[in-house]
């Protein structure tokens, strides 16, 4: 299989950090693979030097001639002037350009329309317009003329994401593509890309997107990479097995360096009758044992406060913005220790919703009855807001000097070792951080006040797998009570016993069980209304049992007319064509045949995709 991509011997450092050192991989042909690693290991760093946006210490990367690459940057920027569909159509400059002039010449009815059309043909636009406006919708991305300037950060990163799918690269690289994405439009992105026929990395500490979208996985530790040709689960299996059998040998290692320290002690004499080789193989078995792989991991062993019986109490909760409703009439009594996760799709209201829930906004009308005893610990999406210049130990310090955890107190350095970040590390400047590591920083300060209630808006954000996984363990042991806003389905399913899911106008729907029991009840639910529907509209069956099911009368006069009507529909659109380009029409004429020939098209497609669909039962 032909290889799309060569990472030949790179190495990376930042002054004296040393990220990766002699590193090698390719990426073939229709492969998808996974990059995980700890946070500040070099995951983006990687993406960037293959992308040619961050340069290599040493090393080469080569990309197969021809291969069109494609690169989602994890805070892409765009020109303020733009507009929505200009900005996802901007990696094709002659395509977009012909787009637009194209649009701006339909609307002001512009004599320059023909000209525009045949280069539209000739470019084969139509459908790269279509698929660009049809990406975007699934994104929530509806309005594409508003301007990129207006847009929010999270909005900008699903702009980006749908400009590298529009495009179709050959090579598809994204970094942490499920950012910003509510679930639904994570469950689209994994299905759309398990169907790509090109190649794919990606950075992603989405284990369920890893699972499903992934055929291999490559690990970066210990400044070396490994690989697994497997999807998520089976990379779990196989680094475990790679971890107890590096256990074994560093302990095998150990017993022989006990047994020739011994023989080096000796007295000289001795020794120097010995075979050199020996002691050359002591100091190389010397050597080796000291560079065991370092295996402390986040220690979140942090005693919740006390909490009472009454947590909080909504009544008659109403809350909206304009027609946006975010609640209305909304009652509910929280239980001492429950842990609540919240779905829904982006712009329902779920991050309005814990907000007034912490004071932060008012309702409309109702109240919210807080527990005396209760003591919030609040991880929003937006607090990342560190002054950049400080030192991380001078970041806990602010806060405080001591902290008190599980009977005993912590200097700011030692909880800092909590976190894994080493003396040395604790006296980097914030700026010098990764995105991983701000986030876990901030974490820090967030459970450092033993907080007996837990509100975490989208804290997967930027975490690396292994910090999730002690996050999840330490949430499941929480003596105290958590709500989590998540798009993150595996992290939902590990922490949280029921949900609230925000079906939008002010439906909140509590669910008993996880997310993936909610979406097993939801798919059962549609299949049987799918089912009922279509009950509804066959007639009466015989008693004889049928092995396929058949076309009710009504379809099958709907797929004998439809193959004519498709036909009669490409003349027509082939006599638009012909009298468009003829030279004769004046604008009015052809602004009404272009306007036309849309509609022809999009009924072309609705049509053929119908009679498909029918022609599986004829």
């Amino acid at each position: 299989m032909a290889i799309d991509l060569q990472v030949e011997n790179i190495s990376k450092s930042f002054g004296d950090l040393e990220l990766f050192s002699d590193i090698s991989f390719a990426v073939e042909e229709r492969q998808c693979i996974g990059l995980v690693a700890c946070n500040g290991k070099g995951k983006s760093t990687m993406l960037k030097m293959i992308a040619g946006k961050e340069s290599l210490d040493s090393g080469k990367v080569t990309l197969r001639g021809g291969v069109r690459m494609g690169y989602l940057e994890q805070e892409p920027e765009f020109e303020a002037t733009l507009t929505v569909i200009e900005a996802c159509l901007q990696r094709n400059s002659a395509m977009a350009s012909v787009i637009a002039r194209y649009e701006r010449a339909l609307e002001s009815g512009s004599a320059e329309l023909q000209h525009l059309m045949e280069e539209m043909d000739r470019l084969e636009a139509w459908d790269y317009e279509t698929r660009a406006k049809q990406v975007l919708s699934k994104l929530k991305l509806n309005n594409f003329a508003q301007p990129v300037k207006e847009l929010s950060g999270g909005q900008k990163k699903r702009l980006a994401l749908a400009s590298v799918l529009v495009e179709q690269p050959d090579l598809i690289i994204l970094d942490e593509p499920t950012n910003h994405l509510d679930i639904e439009m994570v469950e689209w992105l994994e299905e759309y890309l398990s169907r790509i026929s090109g190649s794919l990395l990606m950075v992603t500490h989405d284990r369920y997107f890893l699972d499903n979208v992934c055929n291999e996985i490559i690990e970066i530790d210990d400044k070396k990479v490994y690989r697994y040709k497997g999807n998520y689960s089976y990379f779990l299996q196989k680094r475990e097995e790679r971890l107890q059998n590096l256990a074994a040998e560093t302990a095998r290692a150990r017993n022989l360096l006990r047994t020739e320290l011994e023989w080096m002690r000796r007295q000289p004499q001795a020794r120097a009758h010995k075979a050199r080789y020996r002691i050359d193989a002591f100091y190389k078995l010397e050597e080796k044992a000291a560079a065991m792989r370092d295996d402390s991991k986040i220690s979140l062993e942090i005693k919740s406060q006390y909490i009472g019986n009454k947590i909080f109490v909504m009544k008659a909760l109403s809350k909206a913005f304009g027609s946006k409703v975010i609640a209305k009439e909304f009652y509910y009594t929280f239980a001492r220790y429950e842990k609540l996760g919240i779905v829904g799709n982006n712009g329902t209201g779920k991050s309005t919703f814990i907000k007034m829930l912490l004071g932060k906004v008012a309702p409309d009308s109702g109240v919210i009855e807080v527990g005396e005893t209760v003591k919030w610990g609040y991880y929003s999406q937006d607090g990342l807001s560190f002054n950049e210049q400080m030192k991380v130990i001078d970041v806990v310090k602010a806060i405080a000097e001591v902290i008190p955890v599980g009977g005993k107190t912590l200097t700011a350095s030692q909880f800092l070792q909590h976190f894994l970040f080493n003396p040395e590390k604790q006296y980097n400047y914030v700026y010098k951080l990764s995105g991983g590591e701000k986030r876990r920083l901030y974490l820090c300060t967030v459970l450092m006040s033993n907080p007996n209630f837990l509100v975490l808006d989208e804290p997967t954000n930027d975490l690396d797998i292994e910090t999730l996984q002690i996050l999840e363990e330490y949430l499941r042991d929480f003596k105290g009570c958590v709500i989590v806003v998540s798009h993150d389905r595996y992290f939902m399913d590990k922490v949280v016993d029921h949900v609230f899911v925000f079906n939008g106008d002010g439906d909140i729907k509590d669910f008993p069980g996880n997310y993936t029991d909610y979406r097993d009840w939801r798919e059962e639910e549609r299949a049987a209304a799918r089912q009922a529907a279509e009950k509804q509209q066959q007639p009466r069956q015989s008693y004889r049992t049928e092995t396929k099911r058949k076309l009710t009368f009504k379809e099958r006069r709907e797929y004998e007319s439809l193959e004519p009507e498709i036909m009669a529909l490409e003349e027509e659109k082939a006599l638009l064509e012909q009298e468009m380009s003829s030279g004769t029409l004046d604008n009015s004429t052809l602004l009404a045949k272009s306007q036309r020939i849309q509609e022809v098209m999009r009924l072309i497609d609705e049509k053929t995709d119908r009679w498909v669909e029918l022609s599986e039962f004829a």
